[in-house]
């Protein structure tokens, strides 16, 4: 997809709501298809702002549990071990794609306690251009990542490191994350109330109903806020 295009529709969804998406999805025939697990919430949510909040293309990667574990006769050794997993055996090329606009969904469904988005590798995927990360699997370092507010959307919070643990898979590929297809490309939505994926055929006939729904909404609470005596904020605006 074209770079302009790719900005005009992000523009059709800036701050629509998860709700209000997937009721545009239920008007266009889509009930009950795209909506991601309740499992996997947001990390940490900011009301002042709502900068948790998050919208781009599904960078899609998955990683599988291991079959295969670390055994090292020494520190130094299992160091070397260590660098090699990363390296050959669950490294992260999926990184080197990452374009302005971009969400990060890794399939990483495991057993084991593996946080894969971490402070750091997660900041720089968000430097890099990408708007916030989906997993399926666990974030670690959640106090730095909560406190840098890297917009992060996960199943658990996990503390172990990738190697002896899960293996990469492939990246730029079809998931499942929460019981959702996810394909490279497609659109998603996510916010308080969980994660919704639109498939980019329906993107525009969804952008429209969902703006005319919040539009609606918008004008019903600003009655309430009036009535109530309440300043109007940005959410009704």
């Amino acid at each position: 997809m074209e770079t302009e295009q790719r900005k005009r529709i992000l523009q059709l969804y800036e701050g629509l709501r998860v709700t209000d998406v997937n009721d545009g999805m239920d008007a266009v025939g889509l009930q009950n298809v795209g909506i991601v697990s309740r499992d996997i919430r947001p990390l940490w949510r900011n009301f002042d702002d709502f900068s948790h909040r998050i919208c781009g293309f599904a960078l899609t990667a998955r990683f599988v549990p291991a079959n295969q574990a670390i055994h090292a006769s020494s520190v130094e050794e299992y160091k070397q071990l260590k660098k090699h997993w990363y390296k050959e055996i669950a490294p992260r090329p999926f990184a080197d794609f990452i374009q302005d606009g971009d969400v990060v969904v890794i399939d990483g469904a495991t057993n084991t306690d593996v946080g894969f988005c971490g402070s750091e590798n997660t900041f720089s995927w968000i430097n890099a251009g990408a708007r916030g990360v989906v997993t399926n699997g666990g974030a670690r370092d959640t106090d730095e990542i909560i406190k840098q507010k890297l917009p992060i959307y996960c199943g658990y919070i996990g503390r172990g490191i990738r190697p002896g643990r899960i293996q990469y898979d492939r990246h730029n590929i079809p998931v499942n994350i929460g019981g959702v297809l996810v394909r490279p490309g497609d659109l998603i939505v996510a916010d308080g109330d969980g994660v919704v994926c639109v498939p980019i055929e329906k993107v525009e006939e969804v952008a429209v109903i969902a703006r005319e729904i919040q539009n609606d909404d918008k004008a019903s609470r600003r009655k309430h806020y009036e009535k109530a005596g309440l300043a109007l904020d940005f959410t009704v605006l």
